[in-house]
């Protein structure tokens, strides 16, 4: 089975250029409700016109609407997604499962993939998504390509083949929106792991200013073969911030590479991929990546790639020996990591130059108070920059067939592999003095120059000694070519829909207390307390203490496989374990990025005891979201500190560092990430959420539980926190 190849697209240009380039189909955003906020993006009015140009190309075009969708938003956004459907758009990518409900029940019709947001990573959570009507899913990069192989499923499956990976498992990622509050699942991460941390223990530096979150780029190139041999449906690349430029020549290796089989990089190509962008490459997790050559420590943006070695410096100029061609306008970095574009470039003579070449020894001038010896790396590859702007743009091969016989109507038809436009037209007559050949007939069928067609084969059945005025074949081609271009572009859609929205009561409730334990001294003082539920991390405190009916086991947000729980009280943390529900008393976790009330609902048909709705909420929100629902309980994070990441990535295992030590990271701002490795990496917050004095109000507005999420907090630290709790409610 061929594999899609799926490019993506920050503005109008990039589409453009994936087109060309052989992307099979386009993925792009909107102006709203897109997980690349800071991306240039498309207006309504360009999306018109991107379905458009890139249905005429036969390209297939998928729109983001991977984020979470508050309360306030639903409408707006069903509005939005009817719009697209109008469009003719082939499919949405969605990563609120709220929303997923909202459009099988308007839009039944329209193709939904999951979005890598989604955080789908096992069989259990694909069923659930096929259940939900989800006909493809974007999984998670930490599945490797041999496990991916071994799901039993029919959906269609698509991983990211090229481009940036994210350290946390895409959808989990609290980091920005606790510390800057920019929300990764609303499109605005602020790219906090690709800054400067230092790794500490006991106020001591273990390891200083380095780039401990920061991964290298994604690159298969070489895996291409084994990837055409998977299940997966669809490659994708990611880019929707990058260049134009990069999107064009990324997409048209990949085409290369998946069109020749056995097919290597020449030299050229792999220097031309490093000199567009790249923080080091990895082969990432699909092929079972080794730690080690995951994370790029030492940078996290562009690394270029190396054009020389400097071999004098002064304040004026520096004098390089090149090991590539180096041209006006290009640009690079230098050894105290300061970049420059070459305005100017000079010969040994001192001569002005437009260019130099592999062997050269030149001068540039010194702008960045450059001090010390060392490689120069190109940054900024400006020929390539030009030749992959002029681009041939891509024709669409079709056939034609003509029927001129005597005293029979005349017919002309234009055919591709979907379509077909025919003319019939009047009786044809015999000539009586100039019969028209059969050359001149083809000539005028073939002048497609200015059309994004080339005529592949024509047919002619046509006598000898007819006439058809020239111009009538002009008329009849362009009107056929505009109908067969209208006909390859359009949409029957139209249709309007109105949200109706149930009428709902919320019932006054008494507020309880939930809280996750990590240690026996705060179960023992939870239980002293009399605390409603308490949530234990560990299996084996868990076992130890199920003996008290209001203890739940907390599950992994991570799951690679489901224990055979019967009767137990679960806390679950991803979708997958949904399953569960039959056999055991439910509460799902804060991790499933609940926001709206569609959500809430959908979550009530599995029969769970209770919801915990997204810390990224603020009270407005939850107004709004409780004025929807009825008779659901649903549950807060009051206090505490949360989990901001899991990572595949073990850091400290990296590193070689001992795990009975407590970690954490600091950067610059002097924030604290509390560092915990198991199975997995947990990055925890020192900041902590603290809705104590708010919890009146709460319970006021329908709240039915207030958790408080521990960490490090003793027996005396927590007595306090309830007895603020209860000092406030008794008032």
């Amino acid at each position: 089975m061929s594999k899609e190849l799926l490019a993506p697209a920050g503005n109008m240009a990039s589409l453009k250029m994936a087109i060309h380039n052989g992307a099979d189909a386009v993925y792009l955003a909107g102006k709203d409700f897109g997980a690349r906020k800071y991306a240039e993006n498309f207006s309504n009015k360009e999306l018109e016109y991107a379905v458009y140009y890139a249905h005429l190309y036969g390209v297939k075009i998928y729109i983001t609407v991977n984020t979470i969708i508050y309360e306030n938003e639903l409408d707006n956004c069903l509005e939005y997604i009817t719009f697209l459907y109008n469009l003719g758009v082939d499919a949405i990518i969605v990563q609120d499962l709220g929303l997923i409900k909202l459009i099988r029940k308007y839009l039944p019709d329209m193709e939904i993939h999951a979005s890598t947001q989604a955080h789908t990573h096992n069989i259990e959570q694909i069923k659930l998504l096929e259940s939900l009507g989800v006909k493809r899913v974007v999984l998670g990069r930490e599945l490797s390509l041999e496990t991916i192989n071994k799901l039993d499923t029919k959906m269609e499956l698509e991983i990211f083949i090229h481009g940036a990976l994210c350290i946390c498992y895409s959808g989990e990622c609290l980091l920005s929106s606790c510390l800057l509050n920019r929300s990764g699942n609303r499109g605005e991460c602020a790219g906090l792991c690709r800054v400067l941390y230092n790794l500490k223990s006991n106020e001591k530096k273990i390891i200083s200013n380095k780039y401990l979150l920061s991964p290298k780029e994604l690159n298969t190139t070489n895996y291409i073969e084994e990837i055409k041999n998977s299940k997966v449906t669809s490659l994708k690349i990611e880019g929707r911030m990058k260049s134009p430029e990069y999107v064009g020549y990324i997409t048209h290796l990949y085409r290369k590479l998946l069109d020749n089989p056995n097919y290597n990089l020449t030299d050229t190509e792999i220097f031309n991929l490093k000199s567009l962008y790249n923080r080091g490459f990895t082969k990432g997790y699909l092929f079972n990546n080794s730690d080690n050559e995951f994370i790029s420590l030492n940078s996290s943006n562009h690394q270029g790639v190396e054009i020389g070695d400097i071999i004098k410096v002064n304040p004026k100029r520096i004098k390089i020996k090149l090991t590539h061609d180096l041209h006006q306008e290009d640009a690079i970095r230098l050894p105290n990591n300061k970049g420059m574009y070459i305005n100017y470039l000079y010969n040994e003579k001192g001569l002005l130059i437009n260019s130099a070449s592999r062997g050269d020894t030149i001068y540039i001038e010194n702008k960045v108070n450059l001090k010390s010896l060392g490689q120069v790396k190109l940054t900024i590859n400006n020929n390539l920059k030009k030749e992959i702007e002029n681009y041939h743009p891509k024709k669409i091969n079709i056939n034609c067939e003509i029927k001129a016989k005597l005293n029979e109507p005349l017919k002309i038809k234009y055919f591709d592999d979907l379509n077909e436009v025919e003319y019939v037209g009047d009786i044809i007559a015999s000539s009586i003095s100039m019969p028209i050949t059969k050359e001149r007939i083809i000539k005028a069928l073939n002048k497609l120059g200015n059309t994004p067609f080339n005529l592949k084969d024509i047919k002619c059945h046509i006598d000898s000694n007819i006439f058809i005025p020239i111009s009538t074949l002009n008329e009849i081609r362009r009107n056929l070519i505009t109908e067969l271009i209208n006909k390859r572009t359009k949409t029957t859609n139209n249709l309007t829909i109105k949200r109706i929205k149930e009428s709902n009561v919320r019932a006054k409730t008494t507020i309880k207390i939930s809280a996750l334990a990590r240690t026996k001294e705060q179960i023992e003082t939870l239980l002293k307390n009399n605390i409603e539920y308490i949530y234990l991390t560990n299996e084996q405190l868990y076992n130890e203490y199920k003996k008290y009916s209001n203890v739940y086991l907390r599950l992994n947000r991570v799951m690679e496989n489901y224990p055979n729980y019967q009767q137990e009280n679960l806390l679950i943390g991803e979708t997958g374990s949904l399953k569960y529900t039959k056999e055991n008393n439910v509460i799902t976790d804060y991790y499933l990025n609940v926001v709206n009330s569609e959500y809430i609902k959908l979550l009530n048909t599995f029969n769970v005891s209770r919801i915990t709705l997204s810390p990224e909420l603020n009270i407005e929100n939850l107004k709004l979201i409780l004025n929807n629902i009825n008779n659901i309980s649903v549950e807060i994070i009051g206090y505490g500190s949360l989990e901001y990441m899991i990572m595949k990535y073990k850091l400290l295992t990296n590193m070689n560092l001992p795990k009975n030590k407590d970690y954490y990271l600091e950067n610059n701002s002097q924030d604290k990430l509390y560092v915990i490795e198991d199975n997995y990496t947990h990055i925890l917050g020192n900041k902590k959420i603290n809705l104590i004095n708010n919890i009146k109000e709460l319970e006021n507005i329908g709240i039915n539980v207030f958790r408080l999420e521990l960490f490090n907090e003793n027996a005396q630290e927590i007595t306090e926190i309830i007895n603020q709790i209860n000092k406030i409610l008794s008032n």
